[in-house]
Parts: C-alpha cells; structure tokens; sequence
C-alpha cells in the first residue's frame, strides 16, 4: 500500500490537539482489536468519536496513521538519572522493552516496518517520527555521562552524529530483536547483560 500525498494544508480552524489524542489512541485500540489488515480509517474515526474527514485532514492514509500513533508511545520514554551510565542505559532500556510488549506497540510497529518494505516515504516517515526522535535519549545520555566523566568529550561534530547514531543502533537492535523477532522477554537480567556488553565489549565480558 502506497502512500498517498497529502492534499496542500489550508486556512481554516485549528487543529484540535484531544481530538489528535483520541484519535491516536483509537487507532492503537483498532490495532489490538482488529489487526493491521481489518483496521480502517472509517473504524477509527468511529472509535474516537470524529468524522472521516477528520482523519484524511490530519493524515495521508492508515500506513501514516498508524507511525503516528506508535511513535506517541515511544515519546513516553525517559532517560532517568541513576548516578551511573551503566544504571541510566539499563532503566531506558527496561521502559523501552515495557513499551515494545504492549500489543499495541508490537502490532503496530511490525506492520509498519513490513509495509516500509515497499513503501519509501513510509520508511522516511518511520526514521523521522520515531528513530530520529528518540535519539534525543542516546544525545541526553551521553552527555550526561561526558559531565561525569565516564565519557571523553568528542571534539569532531560529524563523528559525534555518527557515535550517536551507532550507538542508537545497537541498542534499539538488540532491544526489538529480542521482543519482537525471538520473542524472548527482555528482563533485568538480559538488560544487566546487555549493558555490560555494550559499555565494554566482548573482550571485556571475558573471565580474567
């Protein structure tokens, strides 16, 4: 399913930010309810109580719908401040792993990404409304961790995006392989096991 160009934004009332809510949150409803292939505009507009209409001014179709309507969950993760980078990675990815087994998450993310197959602008869409705004918590942490002292300073913007970008990798990888590909429950202990891994590598994990 491609995704349609939205029509040019005109004048008008502005847009209503609990009907967005309701809408959303329909939306993740209708997923757990009726699956990706069954759910429709139509079921979710009834569901939150707007016209049809409604939707189609506010997004190009359900691929875009439903990005909107996952990211929202994954805008709910904090980075705490646990004294330590170590404790901080470990309580974000807890949250994380929490988010990724709710029904909703998991349906809707998975058929997002399976439709971004054949579907560019739906992967922009992915990349920008949910991995590039969740990179807010890898830039928090590390800087956080540079004022400690447990992390050098990189002087070399470019390289510094590139840090950033790898380490959100690493860690949304692992996390989603984990729940949604092996379906093997991301606990604190995988989490304790995980962050060891990532803070020191293999080489560090070894006995002696």
């Amino acid at each position: 399913m491609q995704s349609r160009t939205p029509a040019p934004r005109t004048a008008g009332r502005p847009r209503s930010a609990a009907a967005d809510t309701a809408i959303l949150a329909a939306t993740r409803d209708a997923l757990v309810e009726l699956g990706w292939s069954k759910l429709t505009l139509g079921d979710v507009a009834t569901r939150a109580g707007v016209a049809k209409t409604t939707l189609y001014r506010r997004w190009a179709g359900k691929n875009e719908l439903v990005v909107d309507a996952v990211a929202e969950l994954f805008d709910e993760l904090q980075l705490p401040d646990r004294g330590t980078l170590a404790e901080d990675i470990e309580g974000v990815v807890l949250q994380f792993a929490a988010i990724l087994a709710r029904p909703e998450a998991r349906n809707g993310l998975m058929a997002v990404v399976a439709e971004s197959c054949r579907d560019d602008a739906l992967r922009e869409r992915i990349r920008s409304s949910i991995v590039d705004r969740q990179k807010r918590l890898v830039l928090e942490g590390r800087e956080r961790a540079q004022a400690r002292g447990e992390l050098p300073p990189e002087e070399d913007p470019g390289e510094a995006a590139r840090t950033v970008d790898l380490i959100f990798d690493m860690v949304a990888g692992a996390v989603v392989h984990r729940t949604l590909v092996s379906a093997e429950p991301a606990d604190e202990a995988w989490v304790h096991g995980f962050t060891r891994v990532l803070l020191t590598g293999l080489a560090g994990t070894s006995p002696g």
